[in-house]
């Protein structure tokens, strides 16, 4: 395992974060990339390096290719290689559909959907002939409706579909593609929903399983599709729900 590496996007905070933290914990050196929360990017690469693990801050929009580019440049030159990709950086306008405007559109599609296609392009060059691992992280909204999810639901519905091309494309290259779709959290990210309080509370009292999801939850998920027991799931989106996308 020594030397491995993983890149994850929007690593700073929030289930990101919990990821890098986790890969690290395995033994995977780290690329934490971020887009504004500079602190929280050096306080997560602080807590990684006390690990003994080497740790790549980054600062890049993702919905920039060229930003991408550059992000990517900087990793072959740290590390030289790349094993894992976690495309968790997501962003969006929380409005209904008859409010937005075309920037809301480009906006939440570039960073949702547009950089994994152009993040993968770039990761699978630094990829090892034994392989490697791409999981993205989606959401409910992709299949369901949500009020004022309209970019974002469309985005991680666009971003589901480009799994299954590069897991169909990739698999001769032995990278594995994969999603994760995770429930409502009660993470930092929710704090901009404006029906917040209603989402948590149809969590709380619907879920099948008797809780909300947690971040650790999710992370569970990405570290069993990064692992050799994953190899033969390939395009999938594993809902990480509690069963609450099965009811009304």
């Amino acid at each position: 395992m020594t030397n491995k590496v993983a890149l994850v996007t929007g690593s700073s905070r929030g289930v990101g974060k919990a990821a890098a933290m986790a890969l690290a914990e395995k033994g995977y050196d780290i690329v934490i990339n971020y887009a504004r929360s500079k602190k929280a990017a050096q306080e997560t690469a602080a807590q990684i390096e006390e690990m003994g693990r080497k740790v790549l801050i980054v600062r890049a929009n993702v919905g920039d290719n060229e930003k991408i580019k550059s992000m990517f440049e900087q990793i072959k030159e740290h590390f030289g290689r790349l094993d894992v990709f976690i495309n968790n950086a997501a962003s969006g306008v929380l409005r209904p559909a008859m409010e937005l405007e075309e920037s809301h559109w480009n906006w939440t599609m570039n960073i949702n959907s547009k950089a994994l296609l152009f993040c993968a392009q770039e990761a699978v060059k630094l990829m090892p002939e034994e392989g490697g691992r791409i999981v993205s992280i989606s959401s409910l909204g992709s299949i369901r409706y949500l009020d004022n999810y309209t970019t974002v639901g469309v985005s991680k519905a666009a971003l589901e579909a480009l799994t299954r091309y590069l897991a169909v494309e990739l698999a001769p290259r032995k990278i594995v593609v994969n999603a994760v779709s995770g429930g409502a959290i009660d993470t930092e990210a929710l704090t901009h929903f404006p029906n917040r309080e209603e989402l948590l509370e149809d969590a709380r009292s619907k879920t099948p399983a008797g809780r909300m999801v947690e971040i650790d939850d999710l992370v569970k998920t990405i570290l069993f599709l990064v692992s050799d027991d994953s190899s033969m799931i390939c395009g999938q989106t594993i809902i990480v729900d509690g069963g609450r996308s099965l009811l009304v």
